[in-house]
């Protein structure tokens, strides 16, 4: 029997499933990409061996190991009069509406083009769904999501081990416990961590640029009475 992996939007697991097929040609892994509020089903009835989820959801019996954060981007249409900003806080969008929920983001981005409002989502989402007349901008205040990898605490074999081992990124030589204080990600995601610093860090310059600017306009009023 393969082992069963499943992962969320966002998640781009190709490079470990290269690794895994060099390693254990033996044993076959099954990947099958779910919408986020499929992540966790399968675990608890032992139907599915591991998951990349989006955090948080109910950990009761579950190893995790926490991989890498994810920038929130709002999800504008193109023509949207904010569309252009490099960055926005939600405070930019306190007037706007939201767009209806739907469990496919799919959707959600559909109903962003058609106008109905914005959507938050995260980065990597917001670029498997990308299309022309919706731009995705980052948010500098809104909370983050984490990428995590789990599977049931009784499931805890040297398989599971074994393909833990390759997401971290240690060698077929490498012992179970050598490196796992230091978890590591796909080199993308790591990009992508430090894009989301970076963002983050600009983000909040341009808000003090901004709240600068808007206390010397203040005061200029203020002299002109």
């Amino acid at each position: 029997m393969p082992l069963r992996l499943r992962y969320v939007a966002g998640v781009s697991p190709a490079k470990w499933l290269r690794a895994w097929g060099e390693r254990r040609a033996d044993l076959p892994l099954e990947a099958v990409r779910v919408e986020q509020h499929e992540q966790a089903d399968g675990l608890a009835s032992g139907d599915v061996d591991l998951a990349f989820v989006r955090l948080p959801i109910d950990t009761d019996g579950l190893n995790v190991v926490p991989l890498w954060e994810e920038t929130p981007v709002a999800v504008l249409p193109s023509e949207h009069p904010l569309a252009d900003r490099a960055t926005l806080t939600l405070a930019d969008l306190d007037d706007e509406p939201l767009a209806p929920q739907q469990p496919d983001p799919a959707m959600i981005v559909e109903l962003v083009a058609a106008g109905t409002g914005y959507a938050v989502l995260p980065h990597g989402v917001a670029r498997l769904h990308h299309r022309k007349d919706v731009v995705a901008i980052p948010l500098s205040d809104a909370p983050i999501t984490r990428i995590a990898l789990v599977w049931r605490i009784e499931r805890d074999d040297d398989d599971i081990q074994e393909f833990v081992a390759v997401v971290r990124g240690r060698t077929a030589r490498s012992s179970r416990g050598a490196t796992d204080e230091a978890p590591a990600a796909d080199p993308k995601a790591t990009r992508a961590a430090k894009r989301a610093t970076a963002q983050r860090t600009t983000a909040k310059q341009a808000a003090a640029k901004q709240s600068a600017k808007r206390a010397s306009r203040a005061r200029s009023r203020r002299r002109g009475r």
